[in-house]
């Protein structure tokens, strides 16, 4: 039901967040132990996330072809079962926050509002993928609160740059279920505005996200042109997705969606990382 490639979207910007927070603010990299609660956080919140979005779309995965042999709809697993998922995912979310720090205890209740509320907002407003970036955006501020326990703007900027990237492609995702949407009364930029207009949407959220991400070296005071690089080839990336991408051919969306999402996300870590140490 959970799967590994929706993780690696967020927990490379997570540890991107972890140590960039660490070394600006505390001039050193994180502790160990901080490691081991921000790993325990980021798998009870995406856990909990997932399983909520599964619980909560169960009748309309049902009723849509392309996702009816999902878990629930396919009978895999029950619906008291992924609840009593949902609870221990966020109990360890719960722990992971009172080992860190005040500030992700004071988060902590937005973050989960964010959880739960961004599967009902495809029911009633089109800006949801904007709801999602915002939702998976936490996972680089919580890595940046955890370990320093302030917010600046160059962890805003970060949250934003994640936050836009996250909308951009899901929106490009969306528009395999444009008509369905429509159909079924339900809310998207491409079922709002069409297939066309929705991925020139998308492209100009990955926009913004590249200029937030370039922004970032510019700000930080702490990477440098490795980290540039790594950013050039993110934005490249971007663009070589987007032309997988037609309203005329969305064959090429799953693709587009996990394999590059998910080597972006290790590309700009690995630069980052890279530009650190080296």
């Amino acid at each position: 039901m959970i799967k590994f490639e929706h993780t690696v979207f967020a927990l490379p910007f997570a540890f991107m967040g972890t140590i960039v927070g660490s070394l600006i603010i505390n001039g050193r990299f994180p502790e160990w132990m901080d490691w081991v609660w921000i790993i325990v956080a980021m798998f009870g919140a995406r856990s909990a996330a997932m399983s909520l979005n599964r619980l909560i779309d169960e009748k309309i995965d049902r009723h849509n072809p392309r996702t009816s042999d999902r878990a629930i709809p396919a009978g895999l697993v029950s619906k008291v079962e992924v609840m009593l998922f949902i609870v221990a995912s966020f109990a360890l979310l719960f722990i992971a926050a009172f080992q860190l720090n005040r500030l992700a205890v004071i988060f902590l209740p937005l973050a989960v509002f964010l959880l739960v509320f961004y599967s009902y907002t495809k029911r009633f407003t089109w800006a949801c993928h904007l709801f999602l970036g915002l939702t998976i955006g936490f996972a680089p501020l919580g890595g940046w609160i955890a370990v320093t326990g302030e917010i600046t703007w160059v962890a805003i900027v970060l949250y934003l740059a994640v936050a836009l990237w996250i909308a951009g492609f899901d929106v490009v995702y969306a528009t395999q279920d444009a008509d369905y949407d429509r159909e079924r009364g339900l809310f998207s930029i491409p079922s709002r505005f069409g297939v066309a207009n929705g991925l020139r949407i998308a492209r100009g959220l990955h926009v913004v996200s590249f200029c937030a991400f370039l922004a970032l070296f510019f700000m930080t005071g702490l990477l440098g042109w490795i980290y540039l690089t790594g950013v050039i080839i993110a934005g490249a990336m971007m663009i070589y997705q987007h032309s997988l991408v037609s309203k005329d051919d969305l064959s090429r969306v799953m693709f587009a969606f996990f394999p590059m999402n998910g080597t972006l996300s290790v590309v700009m870590f690995c630069f980052t990382m890279g530009d650190i140490l080296l």
